[in-house]
């Protein structure tokens, strides 16, 4: 049916291979080379193609496109899908040059560059925690004469809490921007917002959100990152005001970042002083951290599988219909541990539906009709992760230059 070139420079994606080659198409992986021997669905994958080297520099970029174009000598290649957000980059840099269809660089930015996120959601009326540029030190004193400490630094390509410092003054500010030497122009400033953090995990089809499941992070993925905490996070009520309000903002964003088809992940803040939601960010991808394995619990929709249909159906003109889900709650935790292989017999409650098993981690996902019992379950097992688990690794207060 279709020949498609898959990008994951992290091991992820499996469900969407797997999908991908029973709809009938021909499936080629490029990853990284240390991820050779892991255990990729090779049932669902044609041909494996190695790099050593992941980064999205204009040189290795460069190396990509000439690889590509002796590729496609002998292999025509009709669609490209990166499976995490450090291969958009990859994968619309190869669509601008071989006119292949699909999300090109200028969406991309979207979906991978936080100020121009903001910005563009900014000039759709979306609201956004007050921010800046910090190319020009005029404006950044401008910025914050206007707007109270404290203050975020973002790097703007990042994923998730990676790389973002919380400054407390100006003279802390200016120690954090003069220590990013000549890469200041690749982060922005941003007003620190108290409040509870979302995430809308949704499927885009024809330009239309046909699904979308909001749920709300217990550890702030910066909490986590810096304070090395204990990730969890639990899904809403579909039918409460919160979700509502989550799924019509995702739409916004999805049409005013000019998605046509994709899996999203949209991370919304709300705010302690006014209860207003605010915009983060977003990514055309699903959610990493196994948040797809939540979804799946709560709503019975398996985001991968899905993403694989839609990316078939909109490459060959066809419909695509999402299927009905459920109701139900869920909930995820995951933490490091300190165990190689920890021992998680401790959790048995009949609720949890997976754990997760890879090395000096723990996790699971629960399940129930009930929101109650979900939170039940995620407090009592943080308290036991805690205790006897958990490890930390929190990141460095200090920039790289």
């Amino acid at each position: 049916m279709m020949n498609v070139l898959c990008i994951s420079f992290y091991f992820k994606g499996e469900e969407f291979l797997k999908s991908c080659k029973r709809a009938g198409n021909t499936v080629y992986l490029l990853t990284h080379r240390k991820l050779e021997h892991k255990p990729w669905p090779r049932e669902s994958v044609d041909e494996f193609f190695y790099m050593d080297n992941d980064a999205n520099t204009p040189e290795n970029i460069d190396h990509i496109i000439k690889g590509f174009a002796w590729l496609i000598r002998e292999k025509r290649i009709d669609t490209i899908i990166a499976l995490d957000d450090f291969d958009v980059e990859k994968a619309t840099a190869i669509r601008e040059e071989f006119r292949i269809p699909g999300m090109g660089q200028t969406t991309g930015r979207y979906y991978r560059d936080k100020l121009a996120m903001r910005t563009r959601a900014q000039s759709e009326g979306i609201s956004v925690p007050p921010f800046t540029a910090i190319f020009n030190n005029e404006d950044i004193h401008e910025f914050t004469k206007l707007v109270p400490a404290p203050w975020v630094l973002k790097p703007r390509s990042e994923a998730s809490a990676a790389g973002i410092k919380k400054v407390n003054n100006e003279e802390e500010l200016w120690h954090y921007i003069n220590g990013l030497g000549d890469e200041r122009h690749r982060f922005l400033l941003e007003q620190f917002m108290p409040g509870d953090v979302y995430h809308a995990d949704a499927l885009s089809f024809e330009g239309e959100l046909v699904f979308c499941w909001a749920s709300r992070y217990l550890s702030t993925p910066f909490d986590v990152a810096h304070g090395a905490g204990i990730f969890r996070s639990v899904t809403l009520d579909r039918s409460g005001e919160d979700f509502r309000k989550l799924r019509q903002l995702t739409a916004d964003v999805m049409q005013a970042f000019g998605m046509q088809y994709s899996a999203s992940h949209t991370e919304f803040i709300k705010s302690s002083d006014n209860g207003r939601f605010y915009f983060l960010e977003t990514s055309s991808r699903v959610g990493g951290a196994h948040l797809a394995t939540m979804i799946e619990a709560a709503s019975g929709v398996n985001l991968w599988w899905e993403w694989a249909r839609i990316e078939t159906a909109a490459a060959l003109e066809e419909d695509y219909d999402v299927p009905e889900s459920r109701g139900d709650f869920a909930g995820i935790l995951i933490s490091l541990a300190r165990q190689e292989h920890p021992d998680m017999h401790v959790f048995d409650a009949p609720e949890i539906v997976w754990k997760l098993n890879e090395p000096h981690h723990v996790g699971m996902v629960v399940r129930s009709d009930s929101a109650e019992r979900v939170q039940q379950l995620m407090d009592a097992y943080a308290d036991i992760v805690q205790r006897d688990y958990h490890a930390s690794m929190p990141m460095g207060d200090k920039p790289t230059n």
